[in-house]
């Protein structure tokens, strides 16, 4: 299976269900509940991540950790920011320690 693309296509799924029917779309749903909704999942989603990590179930950690990539993904798109914009974060932050990276932001 190719993943390559995988993150755009599910960048553009979402984006097109956004405006969709809340009857029949979860992220049209969500959309219709608002930001703070779609904020509280993705939390809800990174504690269960948490907490799959913690158990030691692999198969857990993998499912919780998709279903936070998605729901992290919805809010991105709520809020209009692409995920190339994360990416281009991500590239600028390359080969820069984490300790120094973290520091940065707090001066």
């Amino acid at each position: 299976m190719d993943h390559a693309d995988l993150l755009s296509r599910l960048e553009t799924v979402i984006a097109g269900r956004l405006g969709g029917d809340p009857d029949s779309s979860y992220v049209a749903r969500l959309h219709a509940k608002g930001l703070g909704k779609i904020a509280q999942k993705v939390g809800e989603e990174a504690t269960e991540v948490v907490i799959a990590a913690l158990t030691g179930d692999d198969a857990a950690l993998t499912g919780e950790a998709a279903d936070l990539v998605f729901h992290l993904f919805v809010l991105l798109a709520e809020r209009g920011v692409a995920f190339d914009t994360v990416l281009a974060e991500l590239a600028r932050r390359e080969g820069t320690s984490g300790i120094v990276e973290k520091a940065s932001r707090s001066s």
